[in-house]
């Protein structure tokens, strides 16, 4: 089940919460247990708010996300470069101090232990930011698959409260609550800043914050690194809201970041990739440097090359009315089972239903027209170019 059709539960005693758990309960969001997380999935149309709206916020203005339930890991040292390359699938040599990447972590039959973002803070230093329902499962594989090199790997998931500020005039609110010039920060790139909490008189700031010009909408956008108290980190969200208001600025739950992310065919963990899909499977070809002389799942993936695709993941736009939803059957034009979605839903920018699939690569040519079994039924989709958006260059 996709996060736009969860509803809500009764919070169990054992569910990890934010810290800013309380204020998305106070706002009056929708929470659902997503992940084992008691997160918000939208906020109420009584404050403008509401998946689509929340959607349309981030593609025209800016929405803002606490994504804290994030996982972060720290690898420090001598070998720490020798480390991310071994245990990840992407060239972290190429980065300069400052610059982040999109990778992954790899099982050594070369699917996925997760996606992750390989930042460089340092010398020697990288932050690895990996998903929230992985994030046990990644450190321990992080931690054991990097025992004989001389590095540090620290556990910091629980260090951060993570705010994501995201659209195309993320990069104005957050410039009103900072000294760091953020024109001269690039796409995929961090750096340190000073965050102004309140106003200047009362000196109430938060310095060496970690800022990264990153996101998972598909749009331009920020996402910070503070304390993770309560105090701090309600300070630091209801000051973006507030500076925000001047843009149209909104808090967005994970219904508008599964419908964002979607849009931007940006992968999600167990649905367009997971442990029993490789690299090639998914189509992150671009992100796989094979290139580099090892790294784990790198024989696995050669020989699933020379071997060929047996499924391909590929876009869908539905022709007939319906919604493909994650997990429902593709079938070929006579009815045969072929593949199945992996994440579908209604479009809000685009307004259409629009979904990912598997399907054998026969079936993968754009324009190739399936049908997904909605109801018993077999309702006509079309196969169309990925990503369905992207976000309009800057002038």
């Amino acid at each position: 089940m996709s996060v736009v059709e969860a509803t809500p539960t009764v919070v169990p005693k054992n569910v990890r919460k934010t810290a800013l758990n309380a204020v998305h309960r106070q706002m009056g969001a929708k929470m659902v247990d997503f992940n084992g997380w008691d997160m918000p999935v939208e906020y109420p149309a009584s404050i403008g708010c509401g998946i689509v709206s929340e959607h349309m916020a981030v593609r025209t203005g800016v929405g803002i996300f606490d994504v804290s339930h994030m996982g972060d890991i720290r690898l420090a040292g001598r070998e720490a470069l020798a480390a991310v390359q071994h245990i990840s699938m992407n060239d972290a040599s190429r980065l300069a101090i400052g610059q982040a990447q999109y990778s992954a972590l790899l099982y050594p039959q070369g699917t996925f232990v997760d996606d992750v973002i390989v930042h460089r803070l340092g010398e020697d230093e990288y932050l690895l930011v990996i998903n929230a329902g992985t994030r046990e499962k990644d450190f321990n594989w992080v931690r054991d698959n990097t025992r004989r090199f001389n590095c540090a790997v620290e556990n910091l998931s629980d260090d951060f409260t993570q705010i994501a500020i995201q659209g195309p005039k993320g990069v104005d609110v957050l410039q009103k609550l900072t000294d760091r010039d953020l024109s001269a920060v690039k796409f995929y790139w961090v750096t340190r800043g000073t965050i102004l909490l309140v106003d200047k008189s009362m000196r109430r700031y938060l310095g060496d914050t970690l800022i990264a010009r990153t996101g998972y909408t598909a749009e331009d956008g920020f996402e910070i690194y503070v304390p993770s108290d309560e105090a701090t980190s309600t300070w630091v969200w209801n000051r973006i809201l507030e500076v925000g208001k001047e843009f149209g600025a909104v808090p967005c739950g994970l219904g508008a970041r599964n419908t964002l992310r979607l849009e931007g065919k940006l992968p999600l963990y167990g649905h367009e990739i997971s442990d029993t899909i490789n690299v090639w499977e998914a189509g992150l070809d671009r992100f796989c440097k094979m290139e580099k002389p090892e790294f784990i799942g790198r024989e696995a993936l050669e020989k699933a090359k020379a071997e060929g695709l047996k499924k391909t993941l590929v876009g869908l736009e539905m022709i007939d009315r319906g919604i493909a939803r994650d997990e429902y059957k593709v079938l070929d034009e006579a009815g045969r089972e072929i593949g199945y979605v992996t994440s579908g839903s209604p479009a809000p920018f685009l307004k259409k239903n629009i979904a990912l699939a598997y399907v054998p690569p026969e079936q993968a040519a754009i324009g190739t027209t399936v049908k997904v079994e909605i109801r018993g039924q077999g309702v006509k989709a079309q196969v169309v170019p990925t990503p369905f958006y992207k976000r309009p260059k800057k002038a």
